[in-house]
């Protein structure tokens, strides 16, 4: 293909993506909004699943890479009670294994060449030239124009308007992120009760979740329903006082549990969380299209990253397999990804309400036992 390929955002979808196509010949240029490949956390654990992540690493040609990632036991899962029974515990594999995020972004960087992704490129508008041609310009006052544009700027995109109308709206529920750093030493009592792997300890429209990454860290994701103007009423920038409105949430609860909000070492951080419609999709525009949470951000169920990964990589092959026709290969991607994005998203909002809804946590019990 003789047109490179724009890509907005250096997430681990655009990152697939640019890999895809330099695996096959084709340049890419990725511009990224961050000033640099460090400049924030990228987040915890991820499972990479058999079915789309794994199978995007190997288009990527980085299974090797990636195994070189991954830490063992940490697919281990626990469900407890408010009071810190354990009710399900299953330290089994399950075909997904888990790495950090940060690290799995660093495999995909460092198999680009030099200068494919450039830093410190905000988007401030994107316009249509025709003819499949857009304008993107920058912050700092450039511009690109190119004739295959990709979206993959996340929940928030500026792409996303040149092909839809949709913009996210909150579920109803948020999720508080703090963190135990070296916990088995600081804090044995969470530690033990984390285990291995991940923790779920949940009634109907709360729970505190955690994973243990490398060594001793615990992640934590408090998720507590409630509506936006709640949280807005917690001031996070005094740490000691946002963690203990969240922990009353959880009276009664264990002390092992409620510690993992009230002994973070960390300030706690909200995350609204926010989707597009379920079905979300939109008429082919030429010389564009998204991929990631850009096109189907959804109520997170561990399928998120690898849906961007795998869709980077769908979408690489096919312009591959179309090198001189750029609709040809955009529509082959779209036809695949809206039924995909679709499936995953309907199953992200049960996976919510077996986690909390009225039947918490026996719900999800049920089903990691196959009762549901």
């Amino acid at each position: 293909m003789r047109t490179p390929v724009t890509i907005i955002g250096a997430g681990l979808g655009g990152l697939t993506l640019a890999r895809v196509l330099h695996v096959h010949g084709i340049p890419a240029t990725v511009y990224e909004a961050e000033a640099s490949p460090t400049a924030r956390s990228q987040g915890g654990m991820l499972d990479i699943h058999d079915d789309n992540g794994q199978p995007a690493l190997q288009a990527a040609g980085l299974m090797d890479e990636f195994r070189g990632l991954v830490l063992e036991g940490r697919e281990a899962t626990r469900v407890l009670a408010s009071d810190g029974t354990v009710l399900f515990d299953d330290d089994s594999t399950r075909g997904r294994p888990e790495v950090l995020r940060g690290e799995l972004r660093r495999i995909l960087l460092d198999s680009l060449p030099a200068g494919t992704v450039r830093w410190g490129h905000k988007v401030s508008g994107v316009r249509s030239l025709g003819e499949g041609r857009h304008e993107v310009a920058f912050a700092d006052g450039t511009t690109v124009v190119t004739s295959l544009l990709v979206g993959a700027d996340g929940a928030w995109s500026r792409v996303r308007p040149l092909l839809s109308d949709a913009t996210p709206e909150y579920i109803g529920r948020s999720f508080v992120e703090t963190y135990l750093l070296d916990a088995d030493t600081l804090h044995p009592a969470s530690a033990k009760a984390v285990g291995g792997g991940s923790l779920f300890a949940l009634a109907p429209g709360k729970g505190i979740q955690a994973h243990r990454e490398s060594g001793g860290t615990l992640h934590t994701y408090v998720a507590l329903s409630k509506p936006q103007d709640w949280f807005a009423g917690i001031d996070f920038t005094d740490s000691a006082a946002a963690t203990a409105r969240i922990a009353q949430e959880f009276g009664g609860w264990a002390p092992e549990l409620t510690a993992l909000i009230t002994d973070g070492e960390t300030a706690p951080v909200l995350r609204a969380l926010n989707a597009l419609p379920i079905k979300h999709q939109w008429d082919r525009v030429p010389g564009v299209t998204l991929l990631g949470d850009a096109a189907h951000l959804s109520a997170p169920n561990g399928e998120g990253a690898n849906l961007a990964m795998y869709d980077g990589a769908e979408l690489g092959k096919a312009i591959a397999a179309h090198p001189d026709d750029v609709e040809a290969a955009l529509t082959e991607y779209e036809q695949a990804l809206f039924p995909r994005s679709a499936a995953a998203a309907t199953d992200g909002a049960h996976l919510h309400e077996l986690l909390f809804g009225d039947n918490a946590p026996h719900s999800l019990i049920n089903m990691f036992t196959g009762h549901e």
